[in-house]
């Protein structure tokens, strides 16, 4: 045992040292071969903008442009610091001879102006004044092609997250030289499905920790200071301490008025023409440059985003050479990691590896090198787990794709057809002061395993509904949006539905290694989570007019999740979850009709949730079924 012990170690060592060498050789070729500069580009309106240039020192021929506007910053700052490309993907770029170009948004860090949160496009721009994030990259596009030394009059743009809003963006710009468009992750719709809001539910866990954790602090001038997190709150249980906290007015108390964007989400609790302006999908009207929009499956914050945004250029922007690439990743997952697992799921392969050079590089060298034939890439390019495979589509949803309804029966069984009679529902009490946690474990911060944790901690609540099929006799793949068809009756005037796709895998099952341990361990009986979403329910009719529910009348609650690309493998189930909170990944409802912005800590209230499954009234989840 000793011995085997110390080859271990010795073998651990001799991958640690061949990693900092690679890593030594990749930081001394792009500080050899690439010079920095700093520059302050003027805005039509006389704003100046902070902008890092990474050029190449080599003069034999002319470079394309890649750049990423941020609001996280373009340091280090230092024409003699370099930001450590070499330790991700981007060092294959600057291999290729790229020009790499990272600016600071507007009133972000180091440049000038006013910031504002997911800034609305202007469609119609009639003066100088009437800036939005198009017309800085349009102005800082202009001022590129122009003063850098040998570039080649192609410019390309990309960012995940909040810089993918910003790439989406670009491509509103209508620039003649931007040529390719990255949007990954992007920041779509922040009140329907992205980040701070799921269908109107307010994802406190994240909004609070992001915006009051430093980010939404005011920032009066350039600097290259990092905000001081002034909030002091527990953090060794994040379900304890948000459960102590209460009601929203209570977080509001904590960070007081200084967070301008906290303030406006509590202005603005309905769908109102504040979110509305912030919809990137408005700006999706003939769009120019070649599109590549890019998410993961898995991606707690943005998943919503990637799919709807395609959606969106597809349906506004038909003409647009647009393709869509969504892997079995967590948020910013292919860009930074292999891709080959998720928490305890293994996907057989190094799938983020594989969409980096087959994919994503061959599309800017294409467009923005012109080398190459064009990437033989399909309309959507999409991995699906369960069969952990890629398939390719000519569009999204894929054409054979049929929605078919699962119904939810009395005996807590699914089945394709209607339940028959009459048959008394399915009931829980909702409790907010116990609300269904996200996930089993106690956690410091949200965690981004959780989009593939085993559900079975909430399947043994009594707040929460489990429907299952058979085990199933043949796999069965699902390629689009499912539909949660619920009808329901409550003893109050509002409260939330939850509804969780689960993969039930067999009692049997045991996972035979493929990561970099390659060792095996027991799977059996594992609750996947392979989809899950809410669904605030006085905003069941409209985002824009919530309406309370009638106490213990039969209504229907009818709302979309995200996209799923999964196939359920014959042996397995699938099983579909209902409860009534998601703690604290979503805010709790107070189980009345009210302004929750503005509950207090009494208006909590526990609720009598009625699932319905007989002949009259007959709950369903409509299923994108392919072969």
């Amino acid at each position: 045992m000793r011995k085997s012990i110390f080859i271990l170690l010795a073998l651990f060592t001799v991958l640690i040292s061949q990693a900092q060498t690679q890593y030594t050789l990749d930081s001394a070729w792009i500080r050899d071969n690439y010079v920095k500069t700093e520059t302050m580009i003027p805005m039509r309106d006389g704003t100046k903008l902070f902008t890092a240039i990474y050029s190449p020192k080599d003069q034999s021929e002319k470079h394309p442009v890649l750049m990423t506007r941020t609001p996280y910053s373009c340091a280090p700052y230092g024409e003699d610091r370099y930001r450590n490309f070499w330790d991700n993907h981007w060092r294959y770029y600057m291999r290729e001879g790229y020009i790499i170009v990272l600016q600071d948004v507007r009133g972000r860090w180091m440049s000038e102006g006013e910031f504002v949160d997911v800034r609305p496009f202007i469609k119609d721009k009639k003066a100088k004044t009437d800036i939005d994030e198009a017309s800085d990259t349009y102005d800082t596009i202009d001022w590129l092609t122009k003063n850098i030394t040998n570039n080649n009059g192609r410019v390309g743009v990309m960012g995940i997250s909040y810089p993918g809003f910003y790439s989406t963006m670009a491509a509103a710009s209508a620039h003649p030289a931007l040529k390719a468009v990255s949007p990954q992750a992007p920041v779509t719709d922040w009140f329907i499905g992205d980040d701070f809001h799921h269908n109107g539910a307010l994802a406190i866990m994240d909004g609070f920790n992001f915006y009051a954790g430093g980010f939404g602090y005011p920032r009066p001038n350039p600097t290259t200071k990092v905000p001081v997190n002034a909030l002091k709150i527990p953090r060794n249980d994040n379900y304890k301490t948000f459960l102590e906290i209460g009601a929203l007015p209570n977080f509001m108390k904590l960070t007081g008025d200084s967070i301008k964007f906290w303030k406006d989400l509590y202005a603005h609790p309905n769908y109102d023409d504040f979110w509305k302006a912030r919809d990137a999908r408005r700006a999706m009207v003939d769009i120019k440059p070649a599109m590549l929009t890019v998410g993961g499956t898995f991606d707690a914050e943005d998943v919503f985003g990637a799919w709807n945004l395609y959606k969106a250029i597809e349906k506004q922007s038909s003409n647009t050479n647009s393709k869509l690439v969504m892997g079995p990743w967590y948020h910013g997952q292919w860009s930074r990691a292999d891709g080959s697992y998720l928490g305890n799921v293994h996907f057989d392969s190094r799938t983020a590896e594989w969409y980096q050079n087959n994919i994503e590089i061959p599309f800017f060298n294409y467009h923005l090198k012109q080398q190459g034939a064009a990437p033989a890439l399909a309309e959507a390019t999409i991995f699906f787990t369960g069969e952990n495979k890629w398939r390719q589509f000519e569009n999204w949803p894929p054409a054979p794709m049929k929605e078919t309804a699962i119904y939810l029966q009395p005996d807590g069984s699914l089945a394709y057809t209607k339940p028959v009679g009459k048959a008394a529902p399915s009931e829980y009490i909702s409790d907010p002061a116990k609300p269904v946690p996200y996930t089993e474990d106690v956690h410091f911060n949200r965690t981004r395993e959780y989009m593939t944790d085993d559900q079975r901690f909430a399947s043994r609540r009594p707040d929460v509904l489990t429907f299952q099929t058979a085990v199933l006799e043949q796999d069965l793949t699902l390629a689009g949006p499912l539909i949660a068809d619920l009808l329901v009756s409550i003893s109050s005037t509002d409260a939330d539905f939850v509804v969780k796709l689960v993969d039930v895998f067999p009692d049997d099952f045991r996972y035979e290694g493929n990561r970099s341990d390659d060792e095996s361990y027991p799977m059996g009986g594992y609750q996947m989570l392979v989809r899950g979403e809410i669904m605030r329910g006085k905003f069941r009719k409209s985002f824009e007019t919530p309406v309370a529910f009638k106490p213990n009348a039969v209504e229907r609650v009818k709302f979309e999740l995200p996209d799923v690309a999964h196939t359920f493998k014959k042996g397995h189930r699938l099983m579909v979850q209902i409860q009534s909170s998601w703690f604290p990944l979503m805010d709790r409802n107070p189980q009345q009709f009210l302004n929750i912005y503005e509950a207090k800590d009494s208006d909590f209230k526990k609720a009598t949730i009625r699932i319905h499954h007989d002949a009259a009234n007959s709950s369903a989840i409509l299923l994108p079924v392919v072969k």
